[in-house]
């Protein structure tokens, strides 16, 4: 067995392992954003009706809750294993399979306790999956070629939104159908990273073990010992609270607060325009950030360009209004997607816990699903409706974008 790989900076990675790496990522995201942009709302209008806001909140909202337990623990039963087929990519298969499965339930549920359930353990599976393909980023990459992979990454995190719309909108027609190709991408996409590139095994001896114990000190991690990473995870907890709150309604904003004719095909096109943008800034993001060795100004700067665009939401609520605040936003998300996952990998706590540190990140980006709809539903039922939506994802994306200053060990 090899020597722990995350004590040393590795040498660079080459085209072959990105790309590799960026497919399995572009599986991943369409796991995801195929059933949150279009078919988990479609089913809980089926469901529930006029109540469809309040049904999607919930599936999604309980959904997200899963994801917060099953990150941790995913990436603390990545960090302990010590199997030959590596302890990144076994988890990345057991997670996929997982995910199949989920989906595949998904297609046949008419109530909304069982789109709940399923999309529980779709959630599970998914996320076992990042914990695999995340945390193998600062395995097997030094932090000088961290931001322009993160930016590949990022590329095919943005393209796994085009694509998963794409393929349940226009590819294939019907839940069934739908669900199903979403779950076959997933594990397809996995399958090339897991068989062409190399997980080398960890000795026993320097793996951590895997006990509640070890798990629940993570989420307990004292703040005052590693700052930098807690203010790392508060700044990315606000701004995906601010996306959260933003894209969970897009097709419900379409249809009843701009009465878009086909609101389906208005996300679509959103998405597209939205992608667009992130080509532009994602991969150039990071590669900048590497060679100037400075994150914190790509990563504000980024913020601020979000937070522009929901304010334009809020003050322009019309259809070229959103195309205009779809190209802001993908012109931030993209320098975003690449140097702030960057910054990230430089301020965690320790090598030996990568996963499960990388799995107490991820609970940044899945307890604003929890939280973004419980503070979203009545803002717009209630508190003035979508502007206000907008003006709130503004301020909430601001501050997350101001807090990232208090950051100190990386420029």
């Amino acid at each position: 067995m090899t020597a722990y790989a995350g004590l040393a900076d590795p040498p660079r990675v080459g085209g072959r392992w990105i790309s590799l790496l960026s497919v399995a990522n572009l599986g991943l995201w369409v796991g995801y954003y195929a059933p949150l942009q279009v078919l988990l709302p479609l089913q809980a209008e089926q469901v529930a009706g006029a109540d469809k806001a309040t049904a999607l909140g919930v599936i999604t909202g309980v959904g997200a809750l899963v994801a917060v337990v099953a990150g941790p623990v995913a990436g603390a039963l990545s960090d302990a294993t010590t199997a030959r087929t590596g302890r990144r990519h076994t988890w990345t298969v057991v997670g996929a399979l997982i995910s199949l499965v989920g989906l595949i339930l998904l297609s046949g549920q008419h109530t909304l306790l069982g789109l709940t359930l399923c999309w529980c353990l779709a959630q599970a599976g998914l996320n076992l999956l990042q914990a695999g393909i995340t945390a193998i980023v600062p395995d097997r990459t030094p932090v000088a070629q961290r931001g322009s992979v993160s930016g590949w990454v990022g590329l095919a995190q943005s393209s796994g939104v085009v694509l998963g719309v794409l393929l349940v909108t226009a590819v294939v027609s019907g839940m069934s159908a739908g669900y199903l190709l979403t779950g076959v991408v997933v594990v397809l996409a996995a399958v090339p990273f897991v068989l062409l590139t190399r997980d080398p095994p960890v000795a026993a001896e320097l793996a951590p073990r895997f006990t509640v114990r070890s798990v629940l000190s993570g989420f307990r991690f004292a703040a005052g010992e590693a700052p930098d990473f807690a203010w790392a995870w508060a700044t990315r907890f606000l701004v995906q609270l601010g996306n959260a709150m933003a894209t969970l309604y897009l097709l419900y904003f379409l249809r009843d607060q701009i009465h878009h004719p086909d609101a389906e095909q208005g996300v679509l096109l959103l998405v597209l325009v939205y992608t667009a943008g992130i080509l532009l800034t994602v991969v150039a993001g990071g590669v900048v950030s590497d060679r100037t060795g400075r994150r914190k100004p790509s990563v504000i700067l980024s913020g601020y360009v979000m937070a522009a665009a929901a304010l334009l939401l809020a003050l322009w609520p019309t259809w070229p209004g959103a195309i205009v605040a779809a190209a802001l936003l993908g012109l931030g998300f993209g320098v975003y997607l690449s140097v702030d996952q960057a910054l990230i990998t430089q301020v965690l706590p320790g090598a030996r816990d990568r996963a499960r540190d990388l799995g107490i990140i991820n609970i940044a980006n899945s307890a604003p699903q929890v939280l973004g709809p419980a503070l979203a539903f009545p803002i717009v039922a209630y508190l003035g409706g979508y502007p206000a939506l907008f003006l709130s994802v503004a301020a909430v994306t601001l501050l997350g974008s101001v807090l990232v200053t208090r950051i100190r060990s990386v420029p």
